[in-house]
């Protein structure tokens, strides 16, 4: 594979943080919502979720506190996604998480190292999938690829004219599909 430079979402897709967050959401609800209901929701956004669970602002409040509680530790990358990481000429990172939250994780795994640059949500860009961060990491950085779990990661990199890959997700319109990162050699070309 010829290096590339590659836009990551970060949840879901470098890190497996969503069993976490369906717990910690569950808690915050104090109801006998199954995980995996709570999981669904979240999975396709944490507005979704906080809507559907018509949750408060303290709710919230006490959810996104709770996350920032939980140990770094507890937050797994997945199995190797640094051999993709470190194949790649340039990794970017695009996420709605927060900045704190993000370098927390990213750094008790010695991770932060593979990214030239992170939007995270604090930096006031429109929500996926809207493009304006696509666009400005592009302009940037020169995106080859856009990875993510979910088509609204991978609609602004299509806008874009990016090639386009899924992870753990079979949902019409990516280029690439991958379940596992000891695969991405094999199926993804740029």
């Amino acid at each position: 594979m010829t290096t590339i430079n590659i836009l990551w979402d970060f949840d879901g897709t470098l890190f497996d943080t969503y069993p976490i967050y369906a717990k910690l959401f569950k808690r915050t609800l104090h109801t006998d919502v199954s995980e995996e209901d709570i999981f669904s929701k979240i999975k396709i956004s944490f507005l979704e979720a906080f809507s559907y669970f018509d949750m408060t602002k303290e709710q919230i409040g006490e959810f996104k506190q709770l996350i920032r509680q939980y140990p770094a530790s507890g937050f797994k990358p997945f199995d190797s996604v640094e051999k993709v990481l470190a194949s790649a000429d340039k990794n970017v990172i695009m996420t709605h998480n927060n900045r704190e939250d993000l370098v927390r994780i990213l750094r008790h795994y010695d991770m932060e190292h593979y990214f030239t640059e992170m939007v995270t949500g604090d930096d006031g860009f429109p929500r996926k999938p809207d493009p304006a961060s696509y666009i400005y990491l592009n302009d940037r950085h020169g995106i080859d690829l856009a990875v993510g779990d979910r088509t609204l990661d991978i609609i602004p990199a299509k806008k874009l004219g990016k090639k386009t890959c899924l992870f753990q997700n079979k949902e019409a319109g990516a280029d690439f599909y991958v379940d596992r990162y000891n695969e991405f050699f094999d199926r993804v070309y740029v």
